[in-house]
């Protein structure tokens, strides 16, 4: 009886003193706030990260990989990502060491859309001459560790994303962090109050207005899909900017096309970052997303058939 008695005074007093942990948060600047945050796969990558190395080395097909992931996910009531993380700690079982430098030695091999290297150093560069301090953040359902490892990892002020627990010896052991597309959005809550640390409790505190750090207004998010919807949809509801994104390869415009025409995004371009491509022309900075203004043609089956400018659609149709 005594022995249980210390062991929960025990489990009380390290309960106690994670909730008195002192978390480093960010204060409010001087200078007005930009928070850019980036979905990954198929945003700032063209393909999902688990298929450009890791699928093929345990000597799978990456849509048998997939069909076998989501498969589990539904024949058991479990979340896709808790799905893909299991399947990679069985699929990798006795082949390798499944450690974190493994896991970023697979995220050195992850692609990027033309121009990702250098964005965003040019943002902030830009940010900088405006008065304006730009920061960027991934909001993932991929995998912190591979993210990391890629050579853009360190531009980020925060990587969100799914990660494992590893054990004394490194040993990817169990899911530590779960980032599905609802949970993400706790994260634009996080950068907007500089409360980043994942389990700083200060998210849900009352701030001020003027307390903000990173009012939504001064948000943008870019992303691909329906995944990241609930990210766009808070974004625009509070006045922030929504961006849709597209493979300039497949030049696949359907689930853009969708989620303009939901009132998801504010605009949508090919995901080239290079300078003066459409995504990142001059004119993109002069003028506040805001203020674009663009008319869609549907044909009877509510498709997109072509994005309009309105002096475009004035001209067309003498208006």
């Amino acid at each position: 009886m005594r022995h249980n008695h210390y062991k929960l005074c025990l489990i009380f007093y390290l309960y106690m003193s994670s909730m008195s942990k002192e978390f480093s948060r960010k204060s409010k600047e001087d200078k007005p706030v930009v928070a850019i945050c980036y979905d990954f796969d198929k945003t700032l990558s063209p393909d999902d990260m688990q298929a450009q190395g890791y699928i093929q080395s345990v000597g799978y097909e990456v849509e048998s990989f997939w069909k076998e992931s989501n498969g589990l996910a539904e024949e058991n009531d479990m979340d896709q990502n808790l799905a893909y993380m299991f399947t990679m700690l069985r699929t990798e079982h006795g082949r390798f060491v499944f450690n974190r430098k493994a896991l970023m030695d697979y995220g050195a091999q992850v692609k990027l859309f033309p121009g990702v290297a250098t964005w965003f150093k040019r943002m902030k560069e830009y940010g900088r001459d405006k008065g304006v301090i730009v920061e960027h953040y991934i909001i993932s359902s991929g995998l912190k560790e591979m993210i990391e490892g890629t050579k853009v990892a360190n531009e980020f002020e925060r990587i969100y994303a799914n990660s494992f627990y590893y054990d004394k010896d490194g040993v990817a052991q169990w899911p530590a962090q779960v980032i599905n597309y609802t949970s993400k959005t706790q994260f634009l809550f996080r950068i907007e109050k500089g409360t980043l640390d994942i389990n700083d409790p200060g998210v849900n505190d009352y701030f001020e207005p003027e307390n903000i750090r990173v009012p939504f207004r001064n948000m943008i998010y870019i992303g691909d899909s329906d995944t990241d919807i609930p990210c766009m949809k808070l974004v625009n509801s509070y006045s922030g900017h929504s961006i849709g994104v597209f493979n300039p390869e497949t030049n696949d415009k359907s689930k853009v096309y969708k989620m303009m025409k939901d009132n998801r995004i504010k605009y949508f371009a090919p995901a080239d970052y290079t300078e003066n491509s459409e995504f990142v022309k001059p004119q993109s900075y002069t003028k506040p997303l805001s203020c674009r203004k663009f008319a869609f043609v549907f044909n009877e089956k509510n498709k997109v058939i072509r994005q309009l400018s309105i002096n475009t659609l004035r001209k067309d149709f003498h208006l």
